[in-house]
């Protein structure tokens, strides 16, 4: 009996997969992989004369009953997922059944596609006395979001926002947003198919005009949406500067400067 392994591969560029992640694919005997969301340059790695099919097609009965039959004549199977398997996906439905039987699961984390976006679009998702917390959400609408967790009630926190699957409303995004409080100015930025090899696309606006912006670009799938008052930091020369090379700050590998009073905030020492 074989081992099923989730693997995330990454937001979309082969490259992005991790080292450990391109290891298991070149010593699979079986890969089923996401065709509708995982780029199949990403398959380069897998060894010749590996069973390979997109699961696009298929029910969740289906790819269950695929991942059991193929992990009892392969020693190495690899169930191939967008971004992180622990993000938005199916796993624990997935490895249920893996469970029941006996087979052994492992899950190798992935990028994801929110990292992806804000370093393709050069941005941070925090900024020292701005924002320290980065929300992971999406709009209600086959999954419905759970009491308190609707994105006018997470857009209030003021924080960063990575909004995921909701690129197709995204006036319904604006709208929840500025519910929230937020300025019809505040920058937003849309992250087509981060790393995508030749097809990724960076959006900028405002709360006012981002959807417009979207539909005249045609991006409607497949696309994060950035929310952050840390937008456009780089291009700040106000901004309150981080403790973490601050000279006055000390750390565990650098006393603080005796010309300046040290901060008595030791968070960052842990770094």
């Amino acid at each position: 009996m074989g081992k099923v392994w989730f693997v995330g591969a990454g937001p979309g560029a082969p490259d992005m997969i991790t080292v450990r992640g391109a290891r298991l694919l070149s010593e699979a005997g079986a890969i089923l992989f996401t065709g509708s969301l995982v780029a199949e340059t990403v398959l380069q790695w897998a060894p010749e004369g590996c069973e390979i099919a997109d699961s696009k097609s298929m029910d969740l009965e289906q790819v269950t009953a695929w991942l059991l039959e193929r992990a009892q004549r392969h020693e190495t199977v690899v169930r191939l997922q967008t971004g992180d398997p622990t993000l938005y996906g199916v796993l624990a439905e997935l490895a249920r059944p893996l469970d029941e039987a006996g087979i052994p699961v492992g899950i190798v984390s992935g990028v994801s596609s929110a990292m992806a976006s804000a370093a393709a679009a050069g941005e941070c998702l925090t900024l020292p006395e701005i924002t320290q917390t980065v929300i992971f959400t999406r709009l209600s609408e086959r999954t419905q979001m759970p009491e308190g967790e609707s994105l006018t009630a997470l857009a209030a926190h003021g924080c960063t926002l990575c909004i995921f699957l909701s690129i197709e409303r995204i006036e319904s995004v604006a709208a929840h947003l500025a519910e929230a409080g937020w300025a019809q100015t505040a920058p937003v930025v849309v992250v087509h198919k981060a790393t995508w090899p030749g097809e990724e696309l960076v959006l900028r606006g405002t709360l006012e005009d981002i959807a417009a912006r979207c539909r005249e670009a045609g991006v409607e799938r497949q696309a994060l949406i950035l929310v952050s008052p840390a937008l456009g930091a780089r291009a700040r020369t106000s901004s309150q500067p981080s403790k973490l090379y601050d000279p006055a700050f000390p750390r565990r590998f650098r006393p603080a400067r005796e010309d300046g009073p040290a901060d008595a905030d030791r968070g960052a020492d842990a770094a």
